[in-house]
């Protein structure tokens, strides 16, 4: 069993950043591909990015490409988004998933088999 803790959510304004941070226990953290994904009122809970096992390879959504960066930090059990530039649509509760590692892709979000409780991001002015 894996237990996952998010925290860093909050109000933002439109251009603002916002770091999340996302705390596993239960597994070996490096055998474990690490997800955040986001569900906004009356939508799918989707990708936004994901990161293997290794850190060797990430995935973005294509609308959070070149403002938002997933990173994972071994030794401390934990994965972050930093998330910059941040617009009103990425307003939705993100979460943080994790599943052992496996082939194929790393944004299926059927793949994943543990997640946290969701944190909620709220950008506006």
């Amino acid at each position: 069993q894996v237990h996952l803790v998010e925290s860093g959510g909050g109000l933002v304004q439109p251009g603002g950043s916002l770091r999340l941070s996302c705390a596993a226990s239960g597994r070996t953290f490096s055998n474990l591909d690490m997800g955040w994904f986001r569900q906004a009122p009356g939508k799918e809970r989707r990708i936004v990015a994901a990161v293997s096992g290794s850190g060797d390879n990430t995935l973005y959504l294509d609308s959070v490409k070149g403002r938002f960066t997933i990173s994972r930090d071994n030794a401390k059990n934990t994965v972050y988004l930093q998330m910059n530039s941040l617009k009103p649509e990425d307003t939705a509760v993100y979460y943080c998933a994790a599943r052992v590692i496996r082939g194929g892709t790393l944004g299926s979000r059927y793949s994943y088999d543990y997640w946290g409780q969701g944190t909620q991001v709220t950008v506006s002015s």
